[in-house]
């Protein structure tokens, strides 16, 4: 079983670590049960990290799985893993963090989550949030009120850490102007494709610990893509190291000094995934990699809206910035 290797994250402990790679739970045709089967097999070869959200419907068997691992003598305690979940943006109102984050929690099956994110800095008043949403549904968030909310989730003990994810350093120094405790991670996509060199600076200024999602461009999903596996460059890299190109981004990603969620249920994948920690690229691939043109792939206002919108807009121009 491979040891992963830990970051350090501000939390209710004072400092608490990290595992640098989580498995993702952000299921696409997946069904709960092979969620949980999928989460069950990750913990035996070694995952301790695990990523879920209220808009990912994975919370249930992702709790189902860490009873079962517990029964099952695969870890001692709950506390042998770190889990993260997320608050969606139809509770992203000061009043309804904590009630959504209780929910999780009765999902999940836990006390408390080690991990707890605003999941994108906006307001969605529609119900189907899977459906394109329409202009009247998407607002602006008050983010002191709910950052405020969740503040309250930490000093209660429901979450040991607080953070942001799909957040900018405009938004985060909005959030630090007035927090008493800071956010302790803004997770975004990340990955060679698109580097996100300028946000990574400027979380490690703030102690702010960037984590990656789609690492690999997400090319299961349906909002995903496959230029990150299909990318020339990886693939030379990949091939003289060999190495597969998932393993060359993700042990440029752990070289960038972030955290990262990879999601594969495929078991094999999921070994290989782990495989990165005791080789290096050199400085060349390096620079290599560094060259690679740049494309953002997440845009909200073009994956979730018919049509452009102010607030989503501005949120694409505040995260499109290298």
């Amino acid at each position: 079983m491979v040891s992963i290797p830990e970051a350090t994250i501000s939390s209710s402990d004072g400092r608490r670590p990290i595992p640098i790679m989580g498995l993702g739970t952000a299921p696409d045709t997946q069904s709960h049960d092979e969620v949980k089967t999928a989460v069950i097999e990750a913990i035996k070869v070694g995952y301790r990290h695990f990523d879920t959200a209220t808009l990912y419907g994975s919370e249930k068997p992702l709790g189902e799985a860490i009873k079962e691992a517990l029964s099952l003598g695969l870890i001692k305690s709950r506390a042998e893993l770190f889990i993260t979940t997320k608050l969606w943006c139809d509770s992203t109102e000061g009043h309804l963090v904590l009630p959504a984050i209780k929910k999780s929690l009765r999902d999940l099956g836990l006390e408390y989550v080690d991990l707890y994110l605003i999941h994108w800095p906006i307001k969605i008043t529609q119900d189907d949030a899977k459906s394109p949403l329409t202009k009247e549904s998407i607002a602006a968030i008050n983010i002191k009120d709910v950052w405020e909310g969740m503040e309250k989730c930490q000093n209660l003990g429901l979450t040991k850490s607080i953070g942001v994810s799909n957040f900018s350093p405009r938004l985060i120094d909005e959030i630090l102007s007035f927090a008493k405790i800071p956010p302790a991670v803004n997770q975004v996509e990340m990955n060679p494709l698109w580097q996100q060199k300028k946000l990574n600076e400027y979380c490690k200024k703030n102690d702010i610990l960037l984590t990656g999602y789609s690492p690999l461009g997400a090319a299961g999903n349906t909002w995903g893509h496959n230029r990150v596996m299909e990318c020339d460059v990886l693939q030379d890299i990949a091939k003289s190291k060999g190495k597969t190109v998932a393993q060359v981004s993700l042990r440029w990603m752990y070289e960038q000094g972030v955290s990262f969620v990879v999601k594969s249920f495929n078991i094999e994948r999921m070994k290989q995934n782990l495989d990165i920690f005791d080789w290096s690229l050199t400085e060349e691939e390096l620079i290599k990699i560094s060259q690679i043109p740049q494309q953002k792939h997440i845009y909200l206002s073009g994956s979730m809206l018919n049509e452009p919108h102010d607030v989503l807009t501005q949120i694409d121009v505040d995260l499109s910035f290298q």
